[in-house]
């Protein structure tokens, strides 16, 4: 059984700047276990505007992630999307591959109530995509597609193509991929999905889905749907103040703009489905090697501070950055851009 207790974990020390610093770990007691980490993502629009420092006040207890430490805007520990084996624990989860809601840490003691082991259909890599493919999942239970529907998923970043890519399995349904970046087009090819522009995007929807986190984004998406259609919101903006334009024939086609977050199961579902069950789905619709299209990126984790730095500033382009804890530990192969 291990005994070393150390362990090392990536810190923001303050907006724009980060650091690995050394963590020791206590042992774990009876209901708790010891996960080495395999791998974590980077949770590519949260978390950089938490590296900006860009988490407004009033959002700042909202905004905690599970184990967080530290508070917003810094130092803090953040991240919710770990994959690892059980090191120490109940007999049961000893050798399993887990999902975790932990930050980017190469050990750590959790309850054995937070982890969650792999199907066996689901490489440990493509794991890290659990909590996303977990919104896009809720963002369904909200938003209530029907058969036949047409759709447009509007923001190709990791939640827009996951929602789009959980959509297309829908019966009879027509779903459209819209980015304002026409290289997205090669990730709607490999997720089997249709792709547009802005400009081209296909009109006479009875729901959208806006992803981009973007003014133009959410206005795009108002002037696709049809009359008494239904635009649901996931971007997150943060501390930025977006204008909507609610005049000319917004009110008189009576279209809804809701709001969709992951920090409560949905209303729909939230009296027959808990936290622990919506994450076990997601983890098995990570069964499809398609969705290994949403992970573009990889790093080892020392070199993770000046990686976060990259895609703060936009010049990496990943959807999902994988973050490898062991150099012999090869992600699954991506055909995403």
């Amino acid at each position: 059984m291990p005994t070393d207790r150390s362990a090392r974990a990536f810190w923001l020390d303050s907006p724009g700047h980060g650091e690995i610093r050394d963590v020791d770990l206590p042992d774990p007691a009876e209901d708790e276990v010891l996960v080495r980490a395999l791998f974590s993502g980077v949770s590519r629009g949260t978390e950089t505007l938490v590296f900006r420092g860009g988490v407004p006040e009033s959002q700042h207890t909202a905004m905690r992630a599970p184990f967080q430490e530290g508070d917003f805007p810094g130092p803090v520990k953040y991240g919710y999307l770990s994959v690892g084996v059980v090191e120490e624990g109940p007999k049961a989860l000893i050798g399993r591959t887990v999902f975790c809601l932990y930050p980017h840490q190469t050990r750590y003691v959790v309850p054995a109530s937070a982890v969650t082991p792999l199907p066996e259909s689901v490489p440990a890599s493509r794991a890290v995509l659990a909590g996303t493919v977990e919104t896009a999942v809720n963002a369904l239970w909200d938003a209530a597609p029907l058969i036949g529907d047409r759709i447009a998923v509007v923001g190709a970043g990791m939640v827009g193509a996951s929602v789009a890519a959980l959509l297309a399995r829908f019966p009879a349904v027509r779903v459209q991929l819209v980015d304002a970046n026409p290289a997205r087009a090669d990730l709607a090819r490999a997720l089997g999905i249709d792709f547009a522009l802005p400009a081209d995007a296909v009109g006479g929807c009875d729901l959208v889905v806006h992803a981009s986190a973007t003014e133009a984004g959410l206005a795009r998406s108002l002037e696709l749907l049809a009359p008494e259609g239904t635009v649901l919101e996931l971007s997150w903006y943060g501390d930025r103040q977006v204008s909507l334009p609610l005049g000319e024939a917004f009110h008189s086609r009576r279209l809804v703009v809701r709001s969709s977050q992951v920090g409560t199961v949905s209303p729909a579902r939230s009296s027959r489905r808990t936290y622990a069950d919506r994450l076990a789905l997601a983890l098995e619709l990570l069964a499809d090697p398609a969705l290994d299209a949403l992970i573009t990126g990889a790093c080892a984790f020392e070199e993770l501070p000046e990686a976060m730095v990259a895609l703060a500033a936009g010049e990496t382009r990943a959807l999902c950055h994988l973050v490898r804890y062991d150099a012999d530990t090869e992600p699954v192969r991506n055909n995403g851009g």
